[in-house]
């Protein structure tokens, strides 16, 4: 594998230290999983960590634009955004069934309580950074 690159925009430090205590960890952890599935993925050589929406954001070369955040109006709930117009959502409810809680066909919603599925998610957040090379496959790779 080539040399995988972080690029952050400083901004996303500022997002982060804002977070209420109680979720702070959860939305770290989230980050920190986005990353490592980045630097384990064949192909994403720079993730752009970046802010869309007033949000933290991922953007790889060939992937779509993966967005995370906690909102004050569901204090008890956090979530994974992505693009309403890809078949990510639409494939992995396909695949993980019941293992997420949907929104639509644009985030997975985590409880504060929940323990994250993570083996699952890192696959999600795989077809995600690579989505324009996985497109075509029935399961997007999953």
């Amino acid at each position: 594998m080539g040399k995988f690159i972080l690029k952050t925009d400083p901004q996303v430090e500022t997002i982060f230290a804002n977070y209420p205590d109680f979720v702070r960890d959860k939305m770290q952890h989230l980050r920190n999983l986005v990353i490592e599935t980045a630097e384990e993925t064949e192909g994403v050589t720079l993730l752009e960590e970046t802010l869309k929406w007033g949000e933290p954001s991922f953007v790889t070369k060939n992937g779509s634009t993966l967005r995370m955040d906690w909102k004050e109006k569901t204090p008890d709930q956090y979530a994974m955004y992505f693009q309403c117009t890809s078949r990510l959502v639409d494939t992995f409810r396909m695949v993980f069934d019941h293992k997420f809680q949907y929104e639509g066909k644009r985030a997975i919603v985590f409880q504060l309580n929940q323990k994250v599925p993570e083996l699952e998610l890192k696959e999600c957040i795989k077809a995600a950074l690579t989505y324009h090379q996985v497109k075509g496959l029935i399961t997007l790779g999953i």
